[in-house]
């Protein structure tokens, strides 16, 4: 499967559970909740924010990842999607910004959670890491 073939199906994956603003809303809503430093609401939307796009990613992309040769497992950042491994490589796409201060608590105004098409093109760039563009 070409990179290329991955990614599209990537997009359609996700998009099969949420449509890109409902994504969006979602990140929207979680940054709006650290920035205020609403501590109960942030408990409340974390998790299945989260578990929205692990979930996404382990099940319903299992066989477009194993179709592409890449094993996805549990993420070792906070806000990591997975760990995808491929030809010996491994990366790991998030959904906050690579200068979030701290990836637990940050400081108000601090994450910077990304909108569905950022982490699309992130996820995307990571894929690229692991596929030949000639597959």
């Amino acid at each position: 499967m070409t990179l290329n073939e991955t990614i599209a199906r990537l997009r359609a994956g996700h998009l099969m559970v949420r449509e890109a603003h409902e994504w969006d809303e979602l990140s929207g809503d979680l940054a709006q909740a650290y920035a205020s430093n609403d501590d109960d609401l942030i408990e409340q939307l974390r998790p299945p924010f989260l578990q929205s796009w692990r979930t996404v990613t382990r099940y319903v992309l299992r066989d477009t990842f194993d179709a592409a040769g890449i094993s996805v497992t549990e993420p070792g950042h906070p806000w990591g999607i997975a760990t995808l491994t491929a030809n010996g490589a491994s990366c790991e796409p998030l959904l906050c910004g690579a200068d979030t201060l701290s990836p637990l608590a940050p400081e108000p105004g601090g994450l910077q959670l990304l909108t569905f098409a950022e982490a699309m093109t992130h996820y995307a760039d990571c894929l690229g890491q692991l596929l030949d563009e000639g597959k």
